[in-house]
Order: C-alpha cells, then structure tokens, then sequence
C-alpha cells in the first residue's frame, strides 16, 4: 500500500522540473519532491520552531540536535559528516520561526548517507544536559574560590551578534518592533542576558513538541529516483503517528497609529559616535506570490542601486554615511519593509524621517522614472530566468523560496513557478501608476510603521559587562558551598567528556563513501587561449542557457603605490560616477535595463612557486547573448569616459564604503584578521590590505578629509589610476560561453579591445612597509578574533598534498574541539594558501585570547600523538576532495579557469596535489609537525577584540600586542 497522499503534481517549466507535494498518511509529515537533471541533489527537513521567550532555545537546539543521536552515538556527527563526506553544502540554521536542516551533494551514495545521519539526528538526538551546558550555556568556576563566568558557543555567538549596531538595527530591533505581539518580536538565536534562563526541563520538552513528523516539511531536489526517495523515507516516517502540533506563528494585530522605539549600542571611545535610524511597515502574508514580487520589485527600485530614488534622496542629503535596513523581509509569514540611515547626527534623526515620508509621497504624486521601473523589472527578470545562487545549491535556494509559503498554509509549488506572476506584473506596470500604488496602500497610508533608532553610548558596553558581572555575583553568592562543589563537578564532567574520544565503534557507525568512490582525475574545466591584437583573450566553453559572462582584468603592477588604495574604490567610481553622456542615474537604468549586472572586483594571489604576485583589477559583466553588443558598448563608456570630477558623488561613494568596512568588522571578523595577518608575508597579500583591509578602512578616513581640503588632489589620482590602468596591453578577457555563441562574439569582444587605449606597461615595484608581527586591533566587541600564522615556506617546508588532508583534519578535530566546543568560541578555523605558503589559524567570536594561541602552539604535539585507523584516514582523504572539488555553476567555472591560468596553477599541478592527497598517510601528519612547530615558535598575531580582553592580554605577556585603535 502507498503510505502517501498525492496532494498535487506539475510540470514548472521556468525550473526545468516536475513537482509533487505529498503527505504521508501515518506520520503526518508534508513533502516536496522535486525532479529534474541537477546532479547537485539537495535535500532538507524543516520544522516550525517559534520561540516563547528570546533564550535562544530554537537556535541551541539547532546545534545540539547534530551532538550524537540514537543511531550515531557520536559527540559530533555533523563534523564526522564534514570529515568524510563529498557533500556541496552541509549545514543547519535557525529563522525567527524555522530550524532547517539541509544538505547538498552530487553523489547517490553519499546523499542517503547525509540524509541517514539527519534525520537520526533531528528525531532521535541524545540531548543530555551537558549538550546544553556545552552549545548553550553553563556556569564557568576555574578554581573553587574563583568567579563565575557564563560559556557556551550560542552564548558566545550571540554575544558576537549583540556587538554590532548594524546586527541588531538590521536583524534584530526593526523587526522586532513590528510584532510586540507574536514570536516575531523574540530573538530566536538568543539573547545573552536571557539565555542563561533556559533549563534542561524547557529544552527537553521543546524537542518533543516540535520535532515531530506532523511538524515537519520535507524537500527532495535532483537527478536522484523519486521512487527511492520515497520508500526510504517511509522507513522513517512510518515509527510515528499524526500530532498536532501549533507551531503556526499568530498574525500580528494591526495598529491604528505609528509607534517609535528607541535603543542604544556601545560605541566605545569613538570621536565621532553617530546615529542609526530605521523606518519599518508591516505587511501582508507571503502567501499571495505576485505581492510578494511586486514588492521586492518595488524594494530594488526605491533602494537597490545608485539611481533608486529613496536610495538617492537619502543619500543626496548628507544626512548620514549610507543606508540601512534589511529592504524587503519576505521569508516570514507577514513580509515588512524596512529602510534607513546610520552615520546620523542625533539632531538630525526626525530630518531623516521626514525626508523617506516626503520621497515616498512625491514618488507618488510625480510618478517613478520609467526608466528606473525598467531597470528594475529586467534585473528581477533576469535573476529569476538566470537561477545563478553562486556557491549556493540551486535546490537549496528553491527550497528556501518554497518554504516562504509553505510554511504557513500556502502552495509551495506556487512560489517556484514565476513566469504567471511576472507577466501579471508586466501587465499591471503596462496600465501606469502600478508601483505608485504600491507605495501609496503599503507605505504612506499604513498605520503599521514603526520608527526604531539606535543612539551611540560609551557607557552601553561596560552597563552590560557590569550587569552580567552583577548577575553572576548574585548567583554566586545565593550558592552555598554544596551548590558550588556541584558547579565545579558539573564543569569538570563536562571538560572529561569534551576530552573523552569517540570510540571507534562509535565512530564506525557514521556511514562514509570509501576511497574507491572518489575519482582520481582533477575535474577540468575547457580553456583556450586566443590573441586579440595586444590582448589576451580566454575561453571556455561551457552551456551557460545564452548567457554570456565577461571578466575584464587589468593588470595593477602598472598602478604607483600610493594610488594602489584607490583600486579598492575603482569599481563604484567607474560604474557609480556617471559617463561623458549619461549621469550615473542613467547609466545605473541603462546596466539594469541592457544587462544582468557589471560588478568589479580585484584578484590577488601569489604566483605558484614564485615571490610574485598576480594583481588583477576586474570589471564583470553578463548579459544574454543578444544584448551582448550593448554591453560591451556600456564597458566602452565607463572605461574611456566617466566621469571623475563629480566630487559631491564622490564622497557619498567614500562613505558608504567606510561605513560598509566598518559594519563588517563584527560579522566578518575572521577575514579581517587572516587578511591582515597574511599582510605581513608578501606582496599579494599585503595589496589586498591595501585594497579591502584596515588600512583601506584608515586610507578611507583619510580620503574623506582630502576630498574637503584637497579635491583638485584627488580628481589628478583618480586621473592618473585611469591612465596607467586601462591599457589593452595589460588587459585579458575571460569569457564563459558555449562555442557556437563564442564565434559570434569574438569579432565583438576584438573590436572593443582595439577601442582601448595602448601604451607598454611599466611595472612597478611596491616598496612594502613591514606591518608590525603582533598586533591589538581595538574595536567596542564582547568577543575577540585570534590569528597566527606563518610562511611554511620561508620555514622550510616542501610543498607536499597532505597539507590538504592535515588542515582539514585540524578544522575538524583539534580546532574544532579545543577553539569551539571547550572554549566557547563560536569558530576556530586555519588556511593555507599552496600559492604563497602561509598557512594561517583564525578564530571566530571567541571570549579567549591568549587561550587561543595556547592552543594554536600546541597544534604540533596534537599532531605527534595522533592516531588514526585506515578507515578514518581514508574518511579525512575524502573530505578533503570535496573541499577540492567544490561544485561550481558555468560562471564559477570560467572565473576559477582564468585564476589558474593567471597564477600558473596548472591542471598537471593540480593532479599531482590530488594523487598526494589520495596517498595520504600517517607518516605525513607527523612529519608536518616539524613546520607547525616553527609557526608556533616564530609566527606573528592579529588580535581583533576588545580593548579589556587586549590590555589583560598585554599584562600577562609583556605587552606583546601593538595596540591600534579601529573604532
């Protein structure tokens, strides 16, 4: 008998797919199957979590699910699964109302293998109290007279999340402010002066309520048989029976006025301290699936590029740095929309506001540029014909956008097939005032606005520290001596387990491909090399559904020196500035009318087996094949004629750069680190300090003080980068095309490059200042970001492809274990780059310092009493191919074809790396020891933290740390 209900079967054509939505009868449980000839198969299981309170119980449970489970016993079969899996992307997360779990990989075996391990995991976890007091939180006692300090990774995380202004006004207070009546307005990953609530009982019971079959959605996506998709899941389902379970998130009431809330965030010792301010409107259900469109239509034309037009007033107005606000939020039952301001004088707040009412209003009483309209509906159009979701699973993007009205009572299948809303849309624009409307029912005349700023306060950081100082005294001193030994036995307990290896029967039952299945060949991507007069022009021949993607790179060795930090802005001055002919607004609507986009980007690496370094400034485009000619035409005009002189856009565009570097610093803080650590060994890397680093972030500061005092400077700079930059003789034209499309366009892309100035290119040799070896970068934060590295190389290692399978077993076991599950951090990583040698450890919201480089240094006797069996040997050297062999779309492809290319990273290279990765053995990792020894004994340090965590750090070590001041 069929255990399952077909609920409904079609053909979506705009995904290529067939679709079926079934329900299986016993358990409850609502699937998705979805067909087609991706071999990049995905698959997910979803719950509806809404939280009750914002101790972070949803986002906890997400990590503790993946701790060990009934058939895997295991401390961490996720990071066994990370270990020894081909998958393309393996992952969990948490929504405001969702814990997901997906995965991705293009082979069979290994996708029933994932799926197996999953789904053990979400319906059968172990959950002991210590997988709380680890992921969560858990009372800290380092002697039996000492404090209580609060750990654990969420805690940590969190703490992370609540350091930065722009996390909390984009995610966190806008949204919340909307639904003062729902789980809305909770904070489902954790608020850390809550988490500490949750008890074990909470957590126990939340698991059994909601992570049950009746309460789960189901996604198949791929080339992989229904007809076994189906039966093994029954095989899962069929233990339970149909609950019900309310986990439907309760629409917010409506207000019959605007309300206005106001927060404050730690801006530490800045001299300037500015301003956040947000204007947010509630509504309608994701459900409807042309609204949901419409909108985010109309989000991309009042603030997507240059030319929007509440982007431009706000940003015409001086009145900030640059905009915030997440745009449309359309993943949530009721979508809201949300815009504003940061960098804004307190002063100047209610001007801030006034000013998004009155563009509003005067878009609607003079109407949308129709061009601005134009652009807009194309670039949305091209996105949803294109399904480019880069390094993302395509099934993984569709499952998401499925789920955005699955979740709450909607047709998922609805929200996958485009082309009837789109054309419905086309049809309404057709009729005139369709977005004016929008604005004028959703916007102006809807009483559900609320008004959230966000004000600088030195004092805010050290209320909180002393809060939660308060709060552990107090715990502290309610304990009698009794509760306090338990505290100190719960703590010890914990740190033996955390000790304790899995025992290899243990880990035996983690199912794993063997090394028969992986192939022994590089995986190879077409590439021939042409001449077009001075240039160089590459080619690959991939089906990319007539599109055609071109990457233009300039060589920026012909650059001076101290022009090299322009590059960083180049891209937003060539395409952002305007043209001899059309202002930027123009050319902004002509790009998203005639193409699917022109990004720039700037490329350095270090030539393999040199000291030197491939400096490439890119513009990258891609159009369909009959607009290709317009888009070399729109390349044409802002390489040759844009405009540099216009100095008021100039500083908006320096701005919101700064402003964009500096709101990376807390979510990003681990690039940052290994960037600038990475800085001190050679010339590639210290360029893209120059470029996307702190220094950039200081040369910013800078420019904006010259733009005032010094404009005639700045235009003769910008000036001068054009004219060493753009020169056909130090250019190259990657193209991503099929070879029939290819023949047609070649004669284009020739007589375009002939269009481009010539002139023999004279190299420059950067004089590079030694950055200091350790270094305290400050910045206000309740966690830090710890590096250490070294070059291998200059330490006299010998390149050997078990370096490969080494680092990965570090990411997966000794960081893993001593950075994040005993130190609380929420990440502990390392790298290491073939190219140049460096090979780098970085941490990730971290409340160690000197902890985290304790054990970065003990690394090597790590590796010294290392054992492995065969079989978990053989896991490692499979879960390194699949970092080698990351699934890519054609664009990815040509782009990674043309870097080869570029350092010399040849295919008969990367096959000897493979065949010495797949000849791994132990004798390897003990041997590389010997160079970790060296990095432990003579690497340098980048510390991005706090200046309390910095200053404790300098006290116990002799200041060791050069401190500077970032914000």
């Amino acid at each position: 008998m069929f255990p399952y209900t077909l609920i409904t079967s079609r053909i979506i054509p705009e995904i290529n797919s067939t679709a079926k939505l079934y329900r299986h009868d016993k358990s409850g449980a609502r699937i998705v199957s979805i067909t087609n000839d991706d071999e990049n198969k995905v698959f997910g299981i979803t719950f509806r979590t809404p939280p009750a309170t914002s101790n972070g119980i949803a986002h906890i449970m997400e990590h503790s699910v993946l701790c060990g489970s009934r058939k895997y016993p295991v401390k961490e079969p996720f990071i066994e699964l990370s270990k020894s899996s081909l998958k393309t992307f393996i992952n969990a997360f948490t929504s405001p109302d969702t814990t997901f779990y997906p995965l991705a990989t293009t082979n069979l075996k290994d996708l029933y293998n994932l799926i197996d391990v999953y789904l053990d995991a979400v319906f059968y976890p172990l959950i002991h109290e210590r997988t709380l007091q680890q992921e969560g939180w858990h009372y800290e006692l380092s002697a039996h007279d000492g404090p209580l300090t609060f750990k654990g990774v969420v805690f940590n995380e969190m703490k992370g999340n609540y350091s930065s202004p722009d996390m909390l006004i984009n995610y966190e207070y806008s949204q919340r402010s909307l639904f003062p009546e729902n789980a809305y307005g909770l904070d489902s990953g954790g608020d850390p002066s809550v988490i500490p609530n949750l008890t074990y009982a909470e957590f126990k019971s939340f698991h059994k309520f909601y992570y049950h079959p009746s309460n789960a959605y189901i996604w198949f996506y791929g080339d992989d048989p229904e007809e076994e998709r189906l039966r093994y899941l029954d095989t899962w389902l069929e233990a339970f029976d149909r609950e019900e379970v309310d986990s439907l998130v309760a629409l917010q009431p409506s207000w019959d006025k605007p309300r206005r809330l106001e927060y404050r965030y730690d801006s530490g010792g800045s001299a300037t301290p500015k301003a956040y301010i947000t204007l947010n409107w509630l509504l309608p259900e994701t459900r409807d699936v042309q609204l949901t469109l419409a909108l985010s239509i109309l989000s991309h034309i009042l603030t997507a590029t240059p030319a929007s037009p509440l982007r431009k007033a706000l940003m015409d107005s001086n009145l900030g740095e640059d905009l915030v606000g997440v745009g449309l939020e359309d993943s949530l039952r009721q979508m809201f929309y949300s815009t504003g301001m940061k960098g804004v004088e307190i002063a100047n707040l209610d001007k801030v506001e006034a000013l998004i009412i009155e563009t509003l209003q005067k878009l609607v009483s003079e109407g949308i540029d129709p061009d601005m309209v134009a652009a807009s509906l194309n670039t949305i159009e091209f996105r949803l014909r294109e399904q480019n979701t880069g390094g993302f699973p395509r099934g993984l993007f569709m499952m998401l956008k499925a789920l955005s009205t699955w979740l709450y009572e909607g047709d998922p299948l609805e929200a996958l097939a485009f082309e009837a809303p789109l054309n419905a849309i086309k049809a309404e624009v057709a009729k005139d005032c369709y977005f004016e409307g929008l604005i004028q029912k959703y916007l102006l005349l809807n009483p559900n606005r609320s008004t959230v700023t966000l004000l600088p306060d030195a004092e805010e950081g050290k209320r909180y520290t002393e809060a939660e100082h308060q709060r552990l005294e107090t715990a502290r001193s309610g304990m009698t001596q009794e509760d306090i030994q338990k505290v100190g036995e719960s703590v010890e307990s914990l740190k033996r387990y955390q000790d304790t290896p899995d025992s290899p029967e243990a880990l035996a039952t983690i199912p794993s491909l063997h090394l028969s299945d992986i192939d022994k060949l590089v995986k190879t991507i077409p590439l021939t090399v042409h001449k077009g007069g001075e240039t160089t022009l590459l080619a690959h021949d991939l089906f990319t559904n007539g599109i055609v993607y071109l990457d233009l790179g300039f060589d920026l060795h012909g650059v001076p020196q101290e022009l090299l930090p322009f590059i960083g802005l180049y891209g937003r001055v060539l395409l952002q500035m305007g043209t001899e002919t059309q202002d930027y607004v123009k050319l902004t609507q002509r790009i998203g009318r005639s193409t699917g986009g022109i990004t720039s980007a700037v490329l350095t690496s270090t030539i393999r087996e040199t000291t030197q370094s491939a400096l490439w400034f890119f513009l990258r485009g891609k159009a369909v094949t009959s607009q290709a000619s317009e888009l070399l035409a729109i390349l044409k005009d802002v390489l040759l004629t844009a405009r540099l002189d216009y100095r008021e856009r100039f500083k908006q565009i320096v701005f919101e750069e700064k402003a964009h570097l500096e709101a990376d610093l807390l979510p990003a803080g681990h690039i940052v680190v290994n960037r600038r650590l990475r800085a001190h060994f050679n010339e590639a890397d210290w360029a893209a300090e120059q470029t996307s680093g702190i220094d950039y972030l200081y040369f910013l500061r800078t420019l904006l003080e010259q733009i005032d005092h010094d404009w005639t400077g700045v235009v003769s700079h910008l000036e001068s980068v054009r004219k060493v930059l753009i020169n056909r003789a130090s250019l190259v034209a990657n193209v991503t095309l099929d070879e029939a499309n290819w023949k047609i366009f070649q004669p284009q892309l020739v007589e375009f490059t002939d269009a481009l100035p010539v002139s023999a290119m004279q190299t420059i040799r950067f004089d590079r200042a030694r950055i200091t070896p350790n270094e305290g970068l400050v910045i206000p934060a309740q966690v830090n970001y710890v590096a250490k590295g070294a070059n291998l190389y200059a330490l006299g290692y010998k390149p050997h492809g078990s370096i490969h399978v080494i680092r990965h077993h570090l990411g997966t076991t000794w960081l893993w274990e001593k950075i994040r599950v005993q130190g609380g951090a929420y990440g502990g990583m390392n790298a290491f780059d073939q190219n140049s040698g460096l090979f780098t450890y970085f941490s990730y919201r971290d409340p160690n310092l000197l902890a985290t480089l304790s054990n970065y240094d003990q690394t090597p006797n790590f590796l010294n009493n290392l054992e492995l069996s065969k079989s978990e040997l053989a896991k490692t050297i499979i879960g390194t191919i699949s970092e080698l062999d990351a699934y890519q779309l054609p664009d990815a492809k040509g782009y990674t074809s043309m870097v080869r290319y570029l350092t010399d990273f040849t295919d008969e290279f990367r096959q000897r790396v493979r065949d010495e990765v797949l000849g791994t053995t132990m004798k390897d990792f003990k041997k590389f020891a010997e160079p970790l020894t060296r990095v432990a004994e003579q690497g340098e340090v980048v510390v991005l933290g706090s200046a309390e965590a910095i200053e404790k750090a300098n006290q116990e070590r002799a200041g060791f740390l050069e401190v500077r001041k970032v914000l």
